[in-house]
Parts: C-alpha cells; sequence; structure tokens
C-alpha cells in the first residue's frame, strides 16, 4: 500500500491530532512504514528533535506511534503565539522571525513550496503518510492563504475525511455545513466523515447518518465512543480549561493522595509536564487560576509559557504571586518548569519575547533572566547530583537565560553544562521540560511533597513508566479505531486517492434583498 489521506476536522479540538495517531498505529501495526504530517501548526506545546529543531507535540506523539522519532520534517511549519496578535515563526524547526495575521500573505508563497516539498519528500520515503489539518476545513476566509488543509489536499492530490466531536452537539449541521461552505473543487475532495466522542446507542445516530449521505453524498466511516478511560490530551488550549482534570487519576498505593495545583497560564506551554505527574498512583493534577487552590493544593507546579513576562503580570494580577510567595514562606512546594521558572527570578529583563524591558520577578529565587534573540532548543542529558548512576533526559525551548550562576543549590546536573536548576526550601525550578518524565525525579519530589505535608499515608510507586502509560493511550485509541472504522473504506482511500463521483452541495438560498424568499434547503446535484 502507498498513499496520502488528510485528517480534516469541523473545528478545533474536534480530535484530529488523537485520530490521526490512532490511524497511524494501525497502520504500523500492519508492518507498513508510517509517517505524520502537519504542514502548519499553531501551538506553545512543541518537543525538540534529534538534530536540535522544534514541532508541534502532536506530531511528536504521532510519531510515537509510528515508532519514529521526532523529525521537523513531520511539521514543517510551526506558529507560536506570543500574544493574541504577533506568532514566532518556526520553519523546518528553527525559529524564523515574527509574523501577524495581517503580514502572514507576505510568507504564505515560500511556506506553501517548503510544505510541498517535504510532504512529496515523506511520500518517496513512507509507505503511507497521514496529515492533520488546522482548525477547521471551512475556514473559507483564510482559503486563499491556507497550506494546511484543503490548500494542502488540493496541492498533493490527497483525499480528506473530516472529524466532528458529537459531544459539542450540532455536529451533523457541522459535517454538512462545513462541506456545503467549500467551494466545489475543494468539495471534490471530502470523501467522507468521523464523528468523535459519540455516547448512548448509535441506532439513534444512524438515521441521520443516512440522512446525512443522502444530502451530501459522502459515507460516514466511522462512529468512534467516547473513552472513560482516554486521559491523553491533544494539543489545543481548549483541551486543558479551569477546573479540568488532568491523566488517570489512578488509585493510591497507600492511605492517602497528593494534590496538585497546576496553574493554567494564558499562554500556557509543554502541559507534557504535568501528566507525568498525573500518571502516578494517587496523585491528583487539576488546572487551576485561583488563589484558594493553590494555597490548599499539596505541590502548587507553575509551568511553561511562551510569554514569561506577559503571564507574570497575569499571575500577579490574579493574586498567585502572593499564594505563591506564602507557599514559599511556609515551606509548601512548588515545582517550577522554564517560562515558570523564570518567573521565580528577582529580576527578568525582556526585549525579545515582550519588549519590556527590565521587570520584577516574584524573587523566590536569587537569580536574574536576561532573554536572548537566540532561542536555545535542544535535547539534554544529565543525572542527579549525588546519583550518577540514574541518567536523566529532558529538552529545551527557551529565549531566556540565567544572567548570572545560580547561588542556591542546583536541582540536576546537565553531561554538557554543568549545574542546572535550583532548590531553594520546598521551591524547585528547571529550565528543562521533560525532567518530571524521569522517574527517579519524579520519585524524589513527590517524596519530598508528601514528607513536607505530613502525608505520611502517601506511598510514592516504584516503577511508574510515563512512556509506556502514553503509549498505552495512542493502543486504545488505535483500538477504537479498529473497532469502529471503515478500514477497508480508509484503504481504499489511500491506495486510489479521492473518489471521482462526489456530488457537489449546493446552498439554495436567495439573495439577502430578495423578497419573498423561497423555501430555504440544502441539496446535492
Amino acid at each position: 500500500m502507498s498513499g496520502a489521506l488528510l485528517i480534516g476536522g469541523t473545528s478545533s479540538d474536534a480530535g484530529k491530532s488523537l485520530l490521526v495517531a490512532g490511524l497511524c498505529r494501525v497502520l504500523h501495526r500492519r508492518g507498513l512504514s508510517v509517517a505524520p504530517f502537519k504542514a502548519q501548526n499553531m501551538s506553545n506545546n512543541s518537543v525538540v528533535t534529534a538534530d536540535g529543531g522544534e514541532i508541534g507535540r502532536a506530531q511528536g506523539m504521532q510519531a510515537f506511534a509510528c515508532g519514529l522519532a521526532p523529525s521537523t520534517r513531520f511539521n514543517p511549519v510551526l506558529l507560536k503565539p506570543g500574544s493574541d496578535r504577533r506568532s514566532q515563526v518556526v520553519v523546518r524547526g528553527v525559529a524564523d522571525g515574527w509574523i501577524t495575521a495581517t503580514d502572514y500573505h507576505s510568507r504564505r508563497a515560500a511556506l506553501a513550496d517548503i510544505v510541498a516539498s517535504e510532504l512529496a519528500s515523506l511520500r518517496g520515503d513512507f509507505d503511507v503518510v497521514v496529515c492533520e489539518g488546522a482548525g477547521s476545513i471551512a475556514e473559507i476566509n483564510l482559503r486563499a492563504t491556507d497550506i494546511a488543509n484543503m490548500g494542502l489536499a488540493a496541492a498533493a492530490d490527497i483525499p480528506v475525511v473530516v472529524v466532528g466531536d458529537i459531544d459539542r452537539g450540532g455536529v451533523l449541521a457541522h459535517l454538512l455545513g462545513s462541506v456545503a461552505a467549500l467551494p466545489p473543487e475543494d468539495q471534490s475532495r471530502v470523501a467522507g466523515f468521523l464523528i468523535n466522542k459519540f455516547r448512548g446507542a448509535q441506532s439513534i445516530l444512524d438515521p441521520g447518518l443516512r440522512q446525512l449521505h443522502h444530502l451530501c453524498g459522502r459515507p460516514t466511516l466511522g462512529v468512534i465512543p467516547w473513552a472513560d478511560d482516554m486521559w491523553l490530551d491533544a494539543e489545543d488550549s481548549l483541551s486543558s480549561p479551569i477546573g479540568r482534570a488532568i491523566g488517570p487519576s489512578t488509585p493510591a498505593l497507600g492511605s492517602q493522595r497528593i494534590t496538585v495545583a497546576a496553574i493554567r497560564l494564558p499562554r500556557l506551554s509543554n502541559s507534557t509536564d504535568l501528566e507525568a505527574l498525573a500518571c502516578e498512583p494517587g496523585v491528583d493534577v487539576r488546572w487551576v487560576d485561583d488563589m484558594a487552590s493553590v494555597a490548599a493544593a499539596d505541590l502548587a507546579v507553575l509551568p511553561g509559557t511562551r510569554a514569561t513576562v506577559s503571564d507574570l503580570a497575569w499571575l500577579r494580577a490574579r493574586g498567585l504571586d502572593a499564594a505563591l510567595i506564602d507557599r514559599a514562606a511556609h515551606g509548601r512546594p512548588i515545582v517550577a518548569v522554564c517560562g515558570g521558572y523564570q518567573m521565580l527570578a528577582r529580576r527578568i529583563d525582556d526585549t525579545v519575547e515582550s519588549g519590556g524591558g527590565v521587570v520584577d520577578g516574584l524573587g523566590l529565587l536569587d537569580i536574574d533572566i536576561v532573554f536572548d534573540e537566540t532561542k536555545l532548543v535542544r535535547e539534554v542529558r544529565g543525572h542527579l547530583d549525588g546519583a550518577g548512576e540514574d541518567a536523566i533526559t529532558g529538552y529545551e525551548i527557551h529565549h531566556g537565560r540565567l544572567a548570572r550562576p545560580a547561588p542556591h543549590p542546583h536541582w540536576i546536573v546537565d553531561d554538557d553544562n554543568g549545574p542546572e536548576g535550583c532548590v531553594v526550601g520546598a521551591v524547585w525550578g528547571t529550565h528543562w521540560h521533560g525532567l518530571l518524565a524521569n522517574g527517579a525525579v519524579r520519585r524524589a519530589v513527590l517524596a519530598e511533597v508528601a514528607d513536607r505535608v505530613g502525608k505520611t499515608g502517601f506511598v510514592v510507586a516504584p516503577d511508574t513508566d510515563v512512556d509506556a502509560a502514553r503509549m498505552a493511550q495512542i493502543d486504545l485509541i488505535a483500538d477504537l479505531f479498529t473497532a469502529h472504522v471503515d478500514l477497508a473504506a480508509i484503504d481504499a482511500l489511500l491506495a486510489d486517492g479521492v473518489p471521482r463521483s462526489l456530488p457537489t452541495v449546493t446552498l439554495g438560498l436567495a439573495p439577502a434583498s430578495a423578497s419573498p424568499a423561497p423555501e430555504r434547503h440544502v441539496g446535492s446535484r
């Protein structure tokens, strides 16, 4: 088998990322060589490739499903929002300036050429390439500059399957309307639908699926059920709302549990650091944004952010700075990662991300941060100080640098650069993402937290494997895909491409000035 397919969506967070991972895993299990591809991603959740590049977190997860290491080939264009109006552009893994929505068109042609080249190269090297769209396929105001949805499908001549999230309601209208909003040449590439997160009796849904097929001439290729034990997040910000629990919340090994308040920063990045904690038995992790939750938890985590200075201002506006300072004063544990670590400094000098110059940090650590134009992006290796036999890994993605060596005890030792991070009382800070995915580090932190908050009944698991837990989630998605999707139809699309007999859906709407208006209808021809 050889071919390519694009999984598009009716909206952001419809489930595209996870379903691409599931399909990749299904095909990989068959012994096929499979690669994921997202032409252009907009996300602050990213991973580092072996060659020091940066790609969207979802493509790293999809590569994992394919048995591959992350590669910049899988996500050639990544936009990392620093504000509502400005994003950093990462091209083939390397930061390449900043753009606003209004000046994006000036770079579109060059980016489209890069995307086309990378996809063609992957199709030559792999049996199958499974592409993921971005947002909605029917963002018709963006069609002229689109390189990730129907623009990609047209340029590469590949079929499109559209995913809708039934849990939001209105999924049949979303699917039908998405097709109908497209021009005929784009409609001709939409070959079918997938419905995600279904709960209830499918016999009630089936008449609607038949009507949908009648109205637009496209079959629904699968209805994927809701899975209570699915916790692996997609990368979209909609996946991390305030109050949401992170991870599986497994039974405790002892008589007590540890609670973790994960501060939901506006420009949150690399939330996988929290998933690692949540994989532990008896550890409950939840997104919060209020003082009471930060004060009450056994552990507060200040995660990474794409906008350190502006998110620090947000933190202060909500009074969370006072809650963190009070925690530190009373020996209640705090873990801070990357941008969160930078917020704990005495001073932050940022002329790069925010352009704000020198601002005061929270002052919990005796360090100063200076932002550099060159982004540091690298995989890292090291060990816990005094425990050299426990090799640990992680990755760094940041502009901020320590302006001088930290006078505090360090947390870990970087094999290449020596001491890394700080530990002051019950406050841990590091620039390393992925540090908590290392069992030795995570177990040491949790044991210290339990001791400091007096939870002697909490038992740290000796053998939690975060990578295995994530792969089990991917296998769960693949199992659902296998059981509930017409894989023969997917195979046909991969082998034969877009069917040539797909009808065009027309909207029978009268002009606004017409009177009287005829009956509105949607039909196919």
